[in-house]
């Protein structure tokens, strides 16, 4: 009987642990916006997600920037947008860099806890487009417009 007793604590705190820790990762954000929002990629599945790396430092970013506005505003079914900052910044100076800028996307804040599907680029601007499996399905070197942004992305999706 006492080893039952032992056996069945043991049972309950291993189902506690990994309970706990199963729970955890399910809770713990991928990424999160400027505005507070988390998000986990296992949310997002079904839906194309396009992530445009950008730097204030970087003239063909910013002038991709009014483009990838109209893109959001016309944003097809199904696809999400989110733009990063290619420096790793405070909260705070990411949002005035932002406001500078004029930059109202969703920006996700890049840090050492940020999830990407997609390692850092090489140079700017780069653009990703993400298929509802979670895979990266293109990689945009240079600028974009809304209107070749929206035709490729139409193209994936025909695949």
């Amino acid at each position: 009987m006492k080893y039952v007793k032992l056996i069945g604590i043991i049972g309950l705190m291993a189902f506690s642990v990994i309970a706990g820790f199963v729970g955890y990762q399910y809770t713990k954000a991928d990424f999160v916006t400027t505005d507070g929002t988390t998000y986990q990629w296992q949310e997002l599945e079904g839906n194309w997600v396009i992530i445009n790396y950008f730097a204030p430092w970087c003239v063909p970013c910013l002038r991709e920037m009014p483009e990838l506005h109209e893109f959001d505003r016309a944003l097809p079914a199904n696809t999400k947008l989110f733009a990063i900052n290619y420096d790793a910044l405070s909260h705070s100076d990411l949002v005035a860099m932002l406001a500078a800028h004029k930059i109202t996307l969703k920006v996700i804040e890049a840090n050492e806890d940020t999830l990407l599907p997609m390692a850092k680029p090489n140079y700017l601007p780069a653009t990703f487009i993400i298929g509802p499996d979670g895979r990266v399905r293109d990689t945009i070197m240079g600028e974009v417009t809304a209107s070749s942004l929206a035709q490729r992305l139409s193209q994936l999706k025909a695949l």
